[in-house]
């Protein structure tokens, strides 16, 4: 919190993602079918910029908006065995559904929006740290890293020994410099 003591309950979201429809195979099934509830955004322009890509532009809008009213509603059994011509796929298709997503949609990315949606999740970051009593923008969650990296770069330049490291650092050393010889 902000007087340094440690908080019992979760404080921020983890921001990941992929633009369009790079992501299904990477994340989706986890999102969709994971055993966390992932709550997740769609950020979707209504136009592209280019006119001779509108259909793929659309089949994006499609998907977007796929996904998320896959995630709100999923699919029973019964309807994914209505789905599937062999009923032992059908429990792969099922979706639990009453995932929670948010779909924010603005006209065309430019800069101007870019600006807004990055201005939107700071001010969230604010207000989310301000409810949870935590400093979200302080520096201290990242300060045991840089000593750690100052400290480990004479090491992967070949300048050291990390005789003193523990031994996962050490082998992960190790294998850069083999690898980098």
């Amino acid at each position: 919190d902000r007087n340094g003591n440690a908080v019992d309950y979760q404080t921020g979201p983890i921001i990941w993602g992929e633009p369009g429809t790079n992501g299904q195979h990477a994340f989706y099934q986890l999102i969709h079918q994971g055993t966390d509830v992932v709550p997740c955004e769609f950020l979707v322009a209504a136009n592209g910029h280019e006119p001779e890509l509108r259909h793929q532009h659309q089949l994006l809008l499609a998907n977007c908006l796929a996904q998320s009213e896959a995630l709100m509603l999923g699919r029973d059994l019964a309807a994914a065995e209505a789905a599937v011509s062999d009923p032992a796929l059908a429990p792969h298709k099922v979706f639990p559904g009453n995932r929670p997503s948010t779909t924010l949609i603005y006209d065309r990315l430019d800069p101007a929006t870019l600006g807004r949606i990055i201005a939107l999740y700071e001010h969230r970051v604010f207000v989310e740290g301000t409810i949870w009593g935590i400093n979200s923008f302080d520096q201290w969650g990242v300060e045991l890293g840089k000593e750690l990296a100052t400290a480990l770069l004479p090491l992967v330049e070949g300048k050291g020994r990390a005789t003193a490291k523990d031994g996962s650092t050490r082998g992960l050393l190790e294998t850069l410099a083999a690898l980098r010889r």
